[in-house]
């Protein structure tokens, strides 16, 4: 293990540090900067290498997390790379952008604060590309055997790896012009700049991944067709639809979902010519939703120096300790700051929204209300607290329902399920033999390391169909769900 004592003489957590707010605010690159190898260490060397780490059962992929701690701890970089991926493919991604349930597991998080778990995976990740310990995995041999995997997110993209390296020829389907999905142009530059996933596909490439962008399947290529083409199809398209908010006013222009704004941004930062982009420059900006999406909108329109932000959300504000309900070691629902909230702008709870106002077809402001419980556990606007705020933009971060499109329904004669995503058995394959389904297309909207988990077990699931017997890992079954929703 790390330092015995080490949680006895470190009981402080360092984060990775960040720039300084009126330094990044002017550009697009990652807020966070590398931590000091000395602090890294004596970080890792909290670890108490549990008799049972629940850090395990806190993340989906099962990381085997004191080992890679005590091995960081040791300097033993290119052992702690080699575990680290033997059940994460992306732990670069991860190390950025997952809220690290593992830590809200971590038993030392009971009476002091967590481990830094996701910074040492994220310094592993990096270490990874910087000293060149990551290289092709060529496979042993070739299967005559042939997948198509439909999206570029990070469930397709670990099931296509996964795949890959077993010997199998497999092809990635993106309808965008790019290969990525939400890892490209969903996630800000600020939180992931696309060099970390760009350089992650090209290890892809050199394995033998085939990437095919710009092809939408339903469109270009048919489901059918898709499916004479190839021995099996793994579905993994994502749950893209966005949750909206008919209210009166919603067609007045200025009213965006937020995905439409941050898939422009990420566009124009990548050098595309973007007709008509949404810009908050100057403009008085809300965001509806508090959640991981909404804190990118915010970011973004400071960045783009907005004249004012705001988030409102419908519900009460989140604790700043665990509540009752959700004990250790549950993902507890807690307030949080992201790096997007210290640069400026004003939170609000229990804040409903009423009506969106404006003047000749053009957005001027929003009509909100109190929010009020009432004692049939409901909760609306409360009479009499009504007044209108200034609003030039308003993004709508309120989720995701499912599936954006029914081709896959029409066309392959695959099922929805009650949430319209693409449901599965519990060996991740759909009604249509052969077409299979993970990450968020068949679970719903979940976070990047339930994606990942899901790609790798459905890429055993598809061997398993396809020869009788798979070794590749299974880290989660389709009916898996975060301890917290136990």
């Amino acid at each position: 293990m790390a330092d015995p004592r080490g949680f006895l003489k470190h009981n402080h957590r360092v984060d990775r540090p960040k720039r300084p707010v009126p330094v990044r605010i002017r550009d697009w690159k990652e807020v966070q900067v590398e931590q000091d190898s000395a602090v890294l260490k004596e970080q890792a060397s909290r670890c108490m290498d549990c008799g049972v780490a629940f850090c395990h059962q806190g993340c989906p992929l099962g990381n085997l997390i004191p080992e890679w701690n005590d091995l960081m701890w040791r300097d033993k970089t290119a052992e702690a790379v080699q575990r680290m991926h033997a059940t994460n493919n992306f732990p670069e991604f991860t190390g950025r952008v997952c809220p690290a349930p593992c830590e809200s597991s971590c038993v030392l998080g009971i009476n002091q604060p967590a481990v830094t778990i996701k910074q040492v995976e994220y310094t592993i990740g990096e270490k990874a590309f910087d000293e060149g310990l990551i290289e092709p995995h060529l496979p042993e041999r070739l299967v005559d055997k042939t997948v198509a995997v439909v999206g570029s997110g990070p469930a397709g993209l670990a099931a296509a790896q996964q795949l890959t390296q077993a010997g199998y020829t497999v092809a990635v389907y993106e309808r965008d012009d790019r290969i990525g999905g939400l890892l490209r142009y969903g996630i800000p530059d600020f939180k992931m700049e696309k060099s970390v996933l760009d350089r992650r596909l090209d290890v892809m490439r050199e394995e033998g991944t085939r990437f095919r962008a710009g092809v939408e399947i339903g469109r270009d290529i048919s489901w059918d067709q898709l499916r004479r083409r190839y021995d099996a199809v793994i579905v993994a398209t994502g749950a893209t639809k966005p949750r909206d908010l008919p209210i009166p006013g919603r067609e007045l222009g200025g009213v965006h979902f937020a995905m439409d704004y941050l898939v422009q941004s990420n566009r124009v930062i990548a050098g595309d010519d973007v007709p008509d982009q949404i810009s908050a420059e100057g403009k008085h900006v809300v965001i509806l939703g508090g959640g991981d999406t909404g804190a990118d909108c915010i970011g973004t329109a400071n960045r783009q120096k907005a004249a004012s932000v705001t988030t409102l959300a419908i519900g009460k504000r989140p604790p700043e300790e665990r509540a009752d309900h959700e004990p250790w070691p549950m993902f507890p629902n807690l307030f949080e700051v992201a790096s997007a909230h210290e640069e400026g702008g004003d939170r609000n709870y229990l804040a409903s929204t009423i009506e969106f106002v404006g003047e000749d077809g053009v957005l001027t402001g929003l009509k909100i209300a109190d929010t009020e419980y009432r004692d049939d556990g409901t909760r609306g606007p409360k009479a009499g607290s009504e007044r209108v705020i200034p609003a030039d933009l308003v993004f709508l971060a309120l989720g995701f329902t499912g599936q954006d499109s029914e081709d896959i329904v029409d066309q392959a004669g695959a099922e929805f399920d009650s949430r319209t995503n693409v449901a599965r058995d519990d060996q991740y394959m759909t009604n249509v033999p052969g077409v299979f389904s993970c990450g968020d297309a068949g679970r719903g909207q979940s976070l990047v390391v339930w994606a990942i988990a899901e790609g790798r077990a459905c890429a055993a699931a598809v061997e398993r169909h396809l020869v009788g017997t798979t070794v590749l890992p299974e880290p989660v079954s389709p009916s898996d769900r975060p301890i917290n929703l136990l």
